[in-house]
């Protein structure tokens, strides 16, 4: 039996006393892409937060077989968890390899900033996961939706990213972009990395996630096999919150 990368167990947490996430169970197998949905709201994206350290609940969180003490983001990253906001956090006037090490620059045995290294590194790296890239020099104000979340997912692969939280990778881009994110998950998953896919969009779902955990109100719905069920019991599962294989 392969073991998980991630397990999430009787995850918990409540603000004002309304419970967001309730006593919710799931894990994450390497090479595995894990799709979370449900409406705003449904408690996903605060699921997924407790993992990447931005929230502290209750529950146990398990890395490799291992009880996991996450009570902010470094320690996330210390169990290889990086986390891709939809946002993608990326300094604007900066080209690829400045965000790529982005305060973790490389150094010179003198202590200057090593420009030539980080260039050289940030074109190894992106040539594997997107080999269309050719912007280096350019700010990534300057780029694509697709090329910027390319350079985001870079960043996250170099530093060495096991376990990797996407939220809703293609939101806001073009088909062809789209597509273009679609490949690098393919090549992430290729790797053995494990991604929680946070998304709305079931094409998207369909397409790209080998399983499938849907919440509503804070509870997990159930988690599928994408290839045993239908988009309309996705919907199904979202909207009415009703499993399609139980009764």
């Amino acid at each position: 039996m392969v073991q998980p990368l991630v397990e999430m167990k009787d995850m918990s947490i409540a603000f004002g006393g309304v419970k967001a996430v309730d006593h919710v169970s799931i894990d994450l197998y390497p090479g595995e892409v894990v799709g979370v949905l449900g409406h705003n709201g449904a408690g996903k994206s605060t699921l997924i937060k407790m993992l990447s350290g931005a929230y502290q609940g209750e529950g146990q969180i398990f890395v490799n077989g291992e009880e996991a003490t996450i009570t902010n983001p470094r320690d996330a990253r210390s169990y290889n968890i990086e986390t891709i906001y939809q946002t993608l956090a990326l300094a604007d006037n900066l080209d690829a390899a400045s965000n790529l090490f982005l305060g973790r620059e490389i150094v010179t045995p003198l202590g200057f900033v090593n420009d030539d290294a980080m260039e050289a590194e940030t074109r190894k790296i992106m040539h594997r996961l997107n080999p269309n890239f050719e912007k280096f020099s350019a700010p990534v104000s300057a780029l694509s939706g697709g090329q910027r979340q390319s350079v985001a997912i870079a960043r996250a692969v170099y530093f060495n990213a096991r376990i990797l939280i996407m939220d809703e990778p293609t939101a806001a881009l073009g088909p062809q972009e789209t597509e273009m994110v679609a490949e690098l998950i393919k090549q992430l998953k290729a790797d053995g990395i494990g991604i929680f896919l946070i998304s709305h969009d079931i094409h998207d779902v369909m397409e790209l996630c080998d399983r499938v955990s849907v919440m509503k109100n804070g509870k997990l719905v159930g988690t599928v096999k994408v290839e045993d069920v239908t988009d309309d019991e996705i919907l199904g599962m979202i909207i009415l919150g009703k499993h399609p294989h139980k009764e």
